[in-house]
């Protein structure tokens, strides 16, 4: 009876395998030996991948930015209603995989998808009319509140134990330890708060610039 052939390795199979063991046990569990383990290779053959543990994760983080739909650029939503889509998308692909993140918050550096992010909000808002410096900006906060708002949980961060509490120490925290509970639907209504002040402001910053931009017309 013919041995069953082993799955090929691929650069997909060890980009899914890592970025499964970052999701589980974070950025400390991935080596060039425990993949191969985990993949049933030996670790020479990652090399003809990847030549470094760094290579492997920033194929991962690629592989999280790639799952950021990017189409509320691209089918004619105004501006904000696409920044909006857009962060909710973001946030939604980072809190499926937060320990990435740190990896992420370094910038894209030569990473396609992550790239190809960056140029989506950018064109997207000087098509709009933002000038090139605060489009350039705009991206910068958007990925900072995004990716803040992806590197932990709020409410989860209270524990659960009323007696930790006193109200003598802390006369305003009585319902505290309810937070945990309803970490979810307070988190993600802190997050569309957040979102919706920030694009208050940028909204208004628009009409700003309009305005400005009208009145040094010759009349």
């Amino acid at each position: 009876m013919a041995r069953p052939r082993k799955p090929l390795l691929s650069t997909d199979r060890i980009v899914d395998t890592a970025r499964a063991l970052v999701d589980t046990e974070g950025l400390a569990a991935v080596s060039t030996r425990r993949l191969a383990a985990e993949l049933g290779v030996s670790g020479p053959s990652l090399y003809n991948h990847f030549a470094t543990k760094d290579q492997i994760l920033e194929a991962v983080a690629d592989s999280v930015s790639a799952q950021v739909d990017l189409s509320m650029f691209e089918d004619g939503r105004e501006w904000r209603t696409a920044l909006h889509d857009w962060a909710v998308s973001y946030r939604a692909a980072l809190r499926d995989h937060p320990n990435i993140v740190p990896v992420l918050a370094r910038g894209p550096g030569r990473r396609p998808a992550g790239l190809r992010l960056a140029d989506a909000v950018f064109g997207a808002m000087v098509e709009a009319g933002w000038p090139p410096s605060q489009a350039t900006s705009i991206g910068a906060l958007m990925r900072y509140f995004v990716m803040g708002s992806a590197l932990g949980s709020f409410a989860g961060g209270f524990v659960d134990d009323a007696t930790a509490y006193d109200p003598a120490d802390y006369p305003h925290l009585g319902q505290a330890h309810l937070l945990a509970e309803h970490q979810e639907k307070i988190d993600e209504r802190a997050f569309e708060t957040g979102l919706r002040a920030l694009l208050d402001g940028l909204a208004s910053q628009f009409e700003g610039l309009r305005r400005e931009s009208s009145d040094s017309l010759p009349t």
